[in-house]
């Protein structure tokens, strides 16, 4: 239903849209006053990226991510990443993430990315404390901000914007009418614009998610996903679609596609429950994360990476290496 609402195919959108006006009132009003300087932000004392989004939900981010993460490893620098940790709830924060962090206390996607690029990854709903967690851990060169484009208490020194390629922003009303965190109007004034699947447009870059191989949660044995049998796909992320559509692109057709809530908590009697006798559960890497503890042998994920295209990915990466290797700034100006 939010899908045709947001879309502008339901009426039901003209009914919220008193809300999204104060949505937007509210959210104008909150970056003007960093802009205007009524209210304080903070800078770090290196560099710092956003990857964050305009719209709500499900476009990609966490793949781009892992991408940059390591594309800067890949030269040479040291990255930390911070996130507010979304459905995690840890007993304080900071929360630096480690090897035993689970998803319960830092929340799904810092933990995929810690796993998934061995960097230093800190959480806390004020990325300020997230950052200077990180810098006490050890020395880092740019640190990364798994969404936060509109935290504007943090200052950055670049701005990415993941955009879903096929919906893109729907009827354009900021939330609930509409998908829109901020009008698309704000596009113009970040640095690169990634787009995920669909068309680019002129100045946008293009992604691809790239599947690797299904993966057995309890002993990692690896199958191309066209040798798996009887399976039954499942997806709790922002957009449960793309997972199915990426499966069946790949020659899979998934006896049933089950869709939870991004970032669903679950158990191993709900799972268990999916499956008859003889039948897989293949499900994202996202899940993967939280169902490892409890694992069945019939259970696989299948891990994606994310292909950047188009004239401005290596610009992009220079730039932000350019920033890396330049004198750190006094934090006191």
């Amino acid at each position: 239903m939010i899908e045709r609402i947001w879309s502008g195919q339901s009426p039901l959108w003209l009914l919220l849209w008193p809300l999204s006006l104060l949505y937007g009132a509210i959210s104008t009003l909150i970056r003007y006053s960093y802009q205007r300087g009524w209210r304080k932000s903070w800078r770090a004392p290196v560099p710092v990226v956003v990857v964050g989004n305009l719209t709500a939900g499900g476009n990609g981010k966490t793949p781009v991510v892992i991408w940059l993460v390591q594309a800067l490893q890949q030269r040479g620098l040291q990255v930390g990443v911070v996130s507010r940790g979304y459905g995690g709830k840890a007993d304080h924060y900071p929360l630096r993430v480690n090897a035993h962090t689970s998803t319960e206390q830092a929340g799904d996607e810092p933990v995929l990315i810690a796993q998934r690029t061995g960097a230093l990854v800190a959480v806390a709903p004020k990325r300020r404390l997230a950052i200077e967690a990180l810098l006490e851990g050890g020395d880092i060169d740019v640190v990364v901000t798994d969404d936060g484009l509109q935290h504007y208490a943090l200052q950055r020194d670049k701005e990415i914007v993941v955009v879903d390629g096929v919906r893109r922003f729907g009827n354009g009303w900021w939330l609930p009418a509409g998908p829109m965190r901020e009008r698309a109007s704000r596009l113009k004034e970040v640095d690169a614009i990634i787009v995920n699947g669909g068309e680019a447009q002129p100045g946008e870059m293009t992604m691809f998610l790239q599947p690797g191989q299904a993966t057995n949660l309890l002993t990692g044995e690896q199958l191309s996903i066209q040798q798996l049998e009887n399976v039954v796909a499942m997806a709790g992320i922002g957009h449960p679609p793309r997972f199915f559509t990426t499966l069946k692109q790949q020659g899979l057709t998934p006896l049933a596609e089950i869709a939870f809530a991004d970032h669903h908590a679950y158990s191993k009697d709900e799972l268990s429950r999916l499956l008859l006798a003889g039948q897989n559960l293949l499900m994202t890497e996202k899940d993967a994360v939280k169902c490892r503890a409890f694992a069945q042998p019939n259970w696989w994920y299948l891990p994606v990476d994310a292909d950047l295209r188009g004239e401005g990915v290596e610009p992009l990466l220079n730039d932000i290496e350019q920033l890396c290797r330049k004198p750190s700034p006094d934090p006191h100006h």
